[in-house]
């Protein structure tokens, strides 16, 4: 992707990147910098509904930066979480930095210049409680990223509290068989959210202790989430469950 043009465009209070063309690759509404402006990457977060144990996450890696939007969410409302965020292409970090708000690097985020796939592969620190995986070129091509020898690797580096997060492009035809490597992957802990209005596809994979959680609870929980960050998920909760993601009425991951 090295040398892909960066472009930034405004448009009614919202502030775009691109990578040179007008698809979207990460949103910011100026007068809100730190809110989750784009609907998939709200949906991204859904894994604090899913595990709510105490710190939880502790350790996280996102793969691919775009606007920082994630980044900036999870510094600000995660405080007790250490972050490598790892993005091939320089220019996207400094546009991020420039624009978008991107926190200057602390004790508990580290930005990383490299390869995702490469990272993940090499990485023998810590496990990770929660791998957001949003990486895709000027074509909406996840390349490296959406391999079964990824998503191996990513189940591998996670912790016994672990959650994968991946937006699948949904316009694609080949995100199903994207989705069916996540599920052997993870042996069928995997689940994905109803395409939301961009068309992205957010899948959810679990290691670890398994989640059960009755609608009830689960929006109880998007409630509270709501009340102490702003991020609204009760949508999309109903979403799943008009979907029939929640069968039973009990979502299990």
């Amino acid at each position: 992707m090295s040398g892909t043009p960066i472009d930034i465009s405004e448009s009614s209070g919202v502030r775009y990147l691109h990578f040179g063309s007008d698809w979207v690759q990460g949103a910011m509404r100026i007068r809100r910098p730190y809110d989750l402006e784009l609907a998939y990457t709200r949906e991204m977060m859904a894994g604090l509904l899913l595990r709510v144990d105490s710190g939880w996450p502790r350790r996280a890696l996102l793969i691919g930066l775009g606007a920082a939007s994630l980044t900036k969410f999870m510094h600000r409302h995660c405080p007790q979480c250490r972050m490598d965020v790892v993005e091939i292409e320089p220019a996207v970090v400094a546009a991020a930095r420039q624009f978008f708000r991107l926190p200057a690097e602390d004790e508990r985020l580290s930005i990383h210049i490299a390869d995702g796939a490469e990272h993940i592969e090499r990485y023998a620190g810590e496990p990770y409680d929660y791998i957001l995986v949003d990486g895709f070129d000027r074509n909406a091509r996840a390349g490296g990223l959406d391999t079964l020898a990824f998503y191996q690797a990513a189940r591998d580096k996670l912790s016994a509290q672990g959650l994968l997060s991946v937006n699948l492009f949904g316009r694609s035809k080949g995100y199903k068989t994207s989705l069916g490597r996540i599920i052997e992957t993870f042996a069928d802990r995997a689940l994905a959210f109803p395409s939301c209005d961009s068309g992205n596809v957010v899948a959810f994979a679990a290691t670890g202790e398994e989640i059960a959680l009755p609608m009830e609870e689960l929006r109880g929980r998007a409630s509270r989430l709501k009340q102490d960050t702003g991020l609204d998920l009760l949508a999309t909760v109903s979403r799943l469950e008009a979907a029939g993601s929640v069968p039973g009425g009990v979502l299990r991951l």
